[in-house]
């Protein structure tokens, strides 16, 4: 009998646990949210965007010292992530080092460098930059190697690239590169 009636009592208990939360009301909240959505355009670098640009460096050429140099570049991305890029550089060499010790290594005091190549691109990190907490920019870091041609002292050689760099855009029509090669 006192099995029965505490079988009875825990049936009761349980019953009555399970049937508490549907018995509970949910509050109405004091303040009701008005939430104004704004609409934000995120600028992307469209499949079909080509970039040309103009732009200019240092140019290190071993034993040869670093000189100026000035590029023709044309980008085409192939995808989101995938791009296809052209160069054309040229930059001006000098042998002075050896001709103060009375070797000259060129005919000329100064000899043109002149190279071209066709490179991919795969962009690591897709995202955006922070700078404050109100202005945001779109970029990417990303990994570019490829294959071309150096004229140097009226000699073709074929020449390999591979760098990194990342590429920053603060509008639509602009795009700022930093990258090593």
């Amino acid at each position: 009998m006192k099995k029965t009636l505490n079988l009875i009592l825990l049936a009761l208990l349980l019953g009555s646990v399970v049937t508490t939360p549907a018995l509970a009301q949910t509050p109405t909240p004091v303040i009701q949210p008005e939430v104004e959505r704004r609409n934000i355009r995120i600028p992307k670098i469209n499949v079909d965007d080509i970039e040309i640009g103009l732009y200019g460096g240092i140019l290190s050429v071993q034993d040869f010292g670093a000189n100026s140099v000035s590029q023709v570049r044309v980008a085409y991305h192939l995808t989101e992530d995938f791009f296809i890029e052209g160069t054309f550089a040229h930059s001006t060499v000098s042998d002075d080092s050896f001709r103060s010790l009375g070797i000259p290594i060129f005919t000329q005091p100064d000899t043109s460098l002149d190279y071209y190549h066709l490179s991919v691109g795969y962009n690591l990190f897709p995202g955006e930059i922070f700078f404050g907490k109100d202005w945001a920019m779109t970029s990417a870091v990303y990994l570019i190697a490829g294959a071309g041609n150096v004229k140097f002292n009226n000699e073709n050689n074929t020449a390999f690239n591979f760098g990194i760099g990342i590429r920053v855009l603060p509008k639509d029509c602009l795009a700022i590169r930093v990258e090593m090669r």
